[in-house]
């Protein structure tokens, strides 16, 4: 049998996961602490972090501050915010990754994989030949970089977009 060593993987399961509580996406925009919660942008109505289990680097997570289950609960201006940041997320994601396509959006209830009941929509980077035996049948992921540096990469460059627009 084949070995696979991820020897780095020790200091992510030891990680203290944020927040201990029962609703993250209301939680981590309170810390008020960006680099610990993973938010790599902000609007008045909604934040793009981290998807801190992510299917491949820079998978972003664009959510309303306002607690909703579903998209006929927004509201207009929280509609249009939300996708506003959807679409800056993958403009950042673009900017500093250079993927080759997205896979863009939203699980709504258990049954369609939305284990977090509060709205949030993905941005998924995409690249030729990132997908492996590896999830199939080892039923694992690997991911080529560290969340704390895909971050830093993300955080910078939506400082330079939004500051350019």
């Amino acid at each position: 049998m084949d070995q696979l060593h991820a020897y780095w993987r020790m200091e992510y399961i030891d990680s203290p996961r944020f927040p201990d509580g029962d609703r993250p996406f209301t939680e981590l925009p309170a810390l008020n602490d960006d680099r610990a919660a993973l938010i790599v942008h902000r609007s008045p109505l909604c934040y793009l972090m981290l998807n801190r289990y992510p299917y491949n680097p820079g998978h972003l997570l664009a959510i309303p501050f306002r607690e909703v289950n579903d998209l006929d609960e927004l509201t207009s201006d929280e509609s249009a915010d939300l996708m506003a940041m959807i679409t800056l997320g993958k403009r950042i994601v673009q900017a500093a990754m250079k993927p080759d396509g997205f896979n863009v959006g939203f699980n709504l209830g258990s049954a369609a994989g939305g284990s977090i009941p509060h709205l949030h929509g993905h941005v998924v980077p995409r690249w030729n030949g990132d997908t492996n035996f590896m999830p199939v049948l080892g039923q694992t992921r690997t991911l080529p970089q560290a969340l704390e540096s895909t971050w830093e990469k993300l955080a910078a460059t939506a400082v330079e977009l939004t500051n350019a627009s």
